[in-house]
């Protein structure tokens, strides 16, 4: 993968989960600053994922940890869980809602 490719997949992985993050209603505020995608909840904890383009990878950083993935058969992977990457966010999305969210 090219870092046009890697840029391309990574927008479209954020889009969604702003997307996401307006259709499941939930208290959420995202905010987008170069490289770096901050999800900000009621009780002023974060999730922030970015970019690391050296790498080709995105990395969410939350109160749970940080996690890395990768872009491999045509989804993001967690490098060390194998975890998908959307299944994350919203799981640290609903740990730090206190409620579940999920679109």
């Amino acid at each position: 993968m090219n870092d046009t490719e890697f840029h391309k997949l990574v927008d479209q992985a954020l889009m969604i989960i702003e997307e996401g993050i307006d259709e499941s209603g939930a208290d959420i505020e995202y905010e987008t600053t170069g490289n770096v995608l901050t999800l900000e909840f009621e009780n002023r904890s974060q999730i922030v994922i970015n970019r690391q383009e050296p790498l080709h990878e995105l990395w969410l950083a939350s109160k749970s940890g940080g996690y890395h993935f990768k872009y491999q058969n045509d989804e993001w992977r967690c490098t060390r869980s194998g975890e998908e990457f959307f299944a994350v966010v919203k799981r640290e999305c609903s740990v730090h809602a206190g409620e579940q969210v999920d679109w």
